[in-house]
């Protein structure tokens, strides 16, 4: 089966759900067939490097279905009692908060072996699905403009009015961002208000509030955007097509994200779901998906691509040596649609 004709692109529609919900849920329980969720962004790779071989190895036939991963959690709890899904890829505190609703259950770790070379932030403390690749909140920013990577206090200085990215709330990067003010500026990563007056102090700086990771590259690329608070994942492919561009890390703050295999609960594939997991955290599958897509990986005996190793630097073979911290989630769930509101009021409106 072509990659065209196994691809589904998800769209989550209140309207639409039910007939989703009934069309969706004999798919997901065909004999021989499982049902995995991933991000929009490489999705065509993801299924070159990591799908297929899987289906080849197993002879299984592996559907994909792509979206946000608020669309996604969306369709989870629309279908909660008829699931259409097997296995989502989605990041962390997407999938805490899946969890907590229990959405997800509880994997068995002695069918997944692969566990056991991973790095010990790669096991979900509660015993759900694993991480299976991470990213570090950092800077990127253009080297013909900086000697040295500049840290957060330049990102307000007047000389880059104008110059300035800094991720809008909704995507993987803005919520450690927001926590890494808050610690930079306040009392610790929960002090919002901290964190809300220092991005209210940049927002004359900033050009945009970006959303996708394409968009932040495309600006960086042209030089409208010399500095912007990122994912060192955004500047792998600027790197390796020679432009002049560089991540470091923070000079106040390090956060580590992390991107978790889920099982759905009540999947009707339980044994090959778990096979799938484990499988994303063999040495092989993990450095195909770091040469094709630039997942950096949890397997400690991977090898990383050049660049990979180039832009991250020491911190991409050990982030926790590094200083790099995991998110507290329980943070985040608690206090994540205050924050939102509170970011589309003061700092987007």
């Amino acid at each position: 089966m072509t990659a065209h004709r196994r691809r589904v692109l998800l769209i989550v529609l209140a309207l639409l759900a039910p007939v989703a919900a009934a069309c969706g849920a004999g798919a997901a329980r065909e004999p021989g067939k499982l049902v995995v969720s991933v991000f929009g962004y490489a999705a065509d790779r993801v299924e070159r490097a990591v799908v297929e071989p899987f289906e080849r190895m197993t002879g299984l036939d592996v559907v994909v279905e792509t979206g946000a991963n608020a669309d996604r959690l969306s369709k989870l709890r629309v279908n909660r009692n008829a699931p259409t899904v097997d296995v989502v890829l989605m990041s962390d505190f997407y999938a805490a908060m899946g969890e907590k609703e229990g959405l997800f259950d509880k994997v068995d770790e002695a069918r997944l072996p692969h566990l056991a070379e991973a790095h010990p932030f790669a096991r979900n403390p509660d015993g759900y699905g694993p991480a299976y690749t991470y990213a570090l909140l950092g800077m990127t920013y253009r080297t013909d403009r900086f000697p040295s990577a500049p840290g957060l206090e330049r990102l307000g200085e007047p000389a880059y009015s104008g110059q300035v990215a800094v991720p809008d709330l909704a995507i993987t990067a803005g919520v450690p961002f927001l926590t890494t003010l808050a610690r930079a500026y306040g009392s610790g990563p929960a002090d919002a208000d901290a964190a809300f007056r220092a991005l209210a102090r940049l927002k004359p700086n900033v050009l945009t509030f970006y959303n996708r990771s394409t968009e932040l590259a495309s600006l960086l690329d042209r030089g409208e955007v010399v500095m912007a608070p990122s994912l060192d994942i955004f500047a792998v492919d600027l790197v390796a097509r020679g432009r002049p561009v560089a991540w470091a890390p923070l000079d106040a703050g390090r956060v580590i994200v992390t991107n978790r295999a889920e099982l759905v609960k009540g999947s009707a594939h339980r044994a090959d779901a778990e096979r799938f997991i484990d499988y994303l955290l063999s040495r092989e599958t993990q450095e195909r998906a770091a040469a094709s897509f630039n997942d950096k990986p949890v397997n400690r005996a991977a090898k990383l691509p050049p660049v990979l190793a180039r832009v991250t630097g020491k911190a991409a073979a050990d982030p926790i040596r590094a200083g790099f911290r995991p998110l507290d989630l329980d943070l985040v769930m608690r206090n994540l649609t205050t924050w939102s509101r509170r970011f589309a009021r003061e700092i987007a409106g």
